[in-house]
């Protein structure tokens, strides 16, 4: 269903790429856009259990893309260290295929919110609970269960392991 990765000598290990999710704090969300466009944005996000959670305002074009088309894709960028002399760029990155959905059940939406506020707020947890009160029915949750991963890094790196 999915496409093997061209230059599989370039292929994170699994396990890598999900250390890479678990460890960055932002990424590009691409949806079906407007006209047929491919709409991406720049969001926050935390992993856990094979999901990305991010959280929305309740309207919006990144909205009305995943009402019209649950598949999305999710990027990482690791690493990005641009070589002059070599003309290349060292990088890592991972990309995620999954579906999205809106979440509506109080305990998936509370589980969300709190895993953010853990990822991004650890040392304020009971501020964060009051943050997640206060603007509980202004907030809109997605999940997004990923089908499939890839981890992708410049050749050079796997060079520099050996």
């Amino acid at each position: 269903m999915f496409r093997e990765m061209r230059r599989k000598k370039q292929l994170l290990p699994e396990a890598e790429s999900l250390e890479i999710l678990k460890k960055h704090t932002s990424g590009v969300l691409g949806v079906s856009g407007d006209n047929g466009y491919p709409y991406t944005v720049p969001l926050s996000y935390t992993y856990q259990d094979h999901k990305l959670y991010f959280h929305c305002a309740k309207t919006g074009h990144k909205l009305d893309g995943i009402k019209h088309n649950d598949k999305v894709t999710f990027c990482v960028i690791d690493q990005d260290e641009v070589k002059q002399a070599t003309f290349t760029t060292h990088f890592r990155s991972v990309i995620v295929f999954g579906r999205a959905k809106i979440l509506t059940e109080y305990g998936e939406k509370r589980a969300a919110l709190e895993s953010l506020v853990e990822k991004y707020s650890p040392a304020y947890i009971a501020e964060g609970q009051q943050e997640i009160e206060r603007d509980w029915n202004e907030v809109c949750l997605v999940e997004v269960s990923i089908e499939h991963l890839t981890g992708k890094a410049a050749i050079e790196l796997f060079k520099n392991k050996e």
